[in-house]
Order: C-alpha cells, then sequence, then structure tokens
C-alpha cells in the first residue's frame, strides 16, 4: 500500500522571492528553479536541491500538493517530477484527480456547505461592508467557496481581523491571515477531509503532511507524521501536536528540509 504524502504549497514547499528568507552572503546563496509564472513573470521557486527531492518523493510515494488555490491558480505551477495523481484545490473544495475535478467529491462538499454554515453571500456582504479602504486593495471569491482579501498589511488593524474571527466562528467560517491575504472559509472546507478521501481511495497505509498556516492544522492533525516549517501562522502562534515537528529553517531551505523529512519518512516505512 502507498505512502500518501499530502504537503501544502505556498510558503510550504514553494516561495515568492518576497518569501525567500535568503539570509546567507549572495555567493552562497542556493541555486533556484522557478516553478510558476504568472502573466509573463516568475512567480515561485524552490531550490534545485528540492526540486530533485520532489522528484524522487514522486516515484517513491503518493505525493498529493494540497493548497488553498484555486484550480487556476494551481494550474500554473509546474512542480518537478512527474504529475500527480491526485491534487486538492480550493481548499479541499476540489480534489483533482488527473488534473479533473471529481463530480462525486464536489457534491459531498456542497451538501456539508449548505448544512454545517451560513452562505458564501452572507460572508461576502459582511466583508464588503466592513473592509476598510485605506488598507484594502482587492476582494476576491475563490470557486465559489470562500472568500478573501488582500491587504496593505501594514495598514491593517490587528484587532479587526480578530473581530471578523469572532464574528466568522458564529457562523460556521474560520479566518486566516497569510501574508497580504485574509481568508474567509468555511470550517467543513478542510483540507483533511479530502486527504481522508484520497486516503480512501488508494487503501495508503502512512500519511505524511506538511503546512505553514492555520488552515493546515486540520491536516496535519489527520496524518500519522507532519512537519511545519519555521515561519508561517503556526510558527507564530507555537502551535504543536504530539505527531508534528516544528523545524527550524525558514524561507526555502525549509521546503527543501521537508521533503529530505518526506523521503526519509517514506524510505523508514516497512
Amino acid at each position: 500500500m502507498p505512502v500518501l504524502v499530502a504537503s501544502d504549497l505556498d510558503r510550504t514547499l514553494i516561495y515568492s522571492a518576497a518569501a525567500l528568507a535568503l539570509t546567507m552572503p549572495d555567493a552562497r546563496a542556493p541555486r533556484l528553479l522557478c516553478v510558476e509564472v504568472h502573466e509573463s513573470r516568475p512567480l515561485s521557486y524552490m531550490t534545485e536541491t528540492a526540486a530533485q527531492l520532489l522528484t524522487e518523493l514522486g516515484d517513491a510515494a503518493l505525493f498529493v500538493p494540497t493548497t488553498t488555490r484555486t484550480r487556476k491558480q494551481y494550474q500554473r505551477i509546474n512542480l518537478p517530477g512527474p504529475p500527480p495523481k491526485y491534487a486538492i484545490c480550493a481548499n479541499g473544495g476540489h480534489l483533482l484527480v488527473d488534473g479533473v475535478s471529481d463530480p462525486e467529491w464536489q457534491a459531498v462538499v456542497t451538501a456539508r456547505l449548505a448544512d454545517e454554515c451560513a452562505p458564501l453571500a452572507e460572508v461576502q456582504a459582511h466583508l464588503a461592508a466592513f473592509a476598510d479602504p485605506l488598507w484594502l486593495r482587492k476582494e476576491r471569491i475563490a470557486e465559489e467557496l470562500f472568500a478573501y482579501l488582500v491587504v496593505e498589511r501594514e495598514l491593517l488593524p490587528e484587532e479587526w481581523v480578530k473581530e471578523l474571527a469572532v464574528w466568522a466562528e458564529n457562523r460556521g467560517w474560520t479566518v486566516s491571515l497569510q501574508g497580504r491575504k485574509i481568508y474567509a472559509v468555511p470550517k467543513p472546507l478542510t483540507k483533511s477531509a479530502a486527504v481522508r478521501e484520497v486516503a480512501r481511495r488508494t487503501g495508503a497505509a502512512l500519511t505524511l503532511a506538511a503546512g505553514d498556516s492555520l488552515l493546515d492544522a486540520d491536516l496535519l492533525l489527520v496524518s500519522d507524521r507532519g512537519w511545519r516549517p519555521g515561519h508561517g501562522e503556526l510558527h507564530e502562534a507555537a502551535w504543536t501536536a504530539p505527531q508534528v515537528t516544528a523545524l527550524p529553517e525558514r524561507g526555502v531551505l525549509a521546503g527543501e528540509r521537508i521533503l529530505r523529512e518526506f523521503l526519509k519518512g517514506v524510505r523508514e516505512t516497512p
């Protein structure tokens, strides 16, 4: 039975130029591979060593990219190694099988959202009414499943995010601040649920996982072993769990370390 490796992408395996955290002297910086181009410009990177490790991992385990990105945003990433059979997008809202969203999983997600939380329209209206144009730059709806705001982080009042989180909690939603984006996501919409479905379909004997944000906490909790980097929401909150290892590495070198840990975990599996 395969080992299932479910990993968040942004700021876990791949990094924008602003998130690389290259603190060493320039001459000692790792060689980088661009893995995403957007509007004809390079956008996301991993080290060349990480790219080789990911290729090895794709040959040794069932690697499942697990992201909050929409399908369109995910599909512009060009990861090294064999194309993943499964991928999870929209924070678990879409389960891609050979690049195509699985209709059975979509139906399950739609039913859960209708039964367990306030509708997207209510949350969208609240965000539109209370976001301040002083710091708001963009409002977005992702896959008709959840909402997010792009903000000027330096101008964003910390209390505003806390108040939004309390409001959302009472309506079955959760709030996550990641870089310049504030996500409002229905609680039933989780990466963990989609990963459990992939494990069920494939008969995976072991699940390994990694992630950096609060939206990855449920993913790490359902894994047999998990890792988080030395940056991001989980690091800032000092979040931990018995099966989760907090790594000291930050930035793109954390991505490299996570892939080494994945490969080690796969190779140690009987």
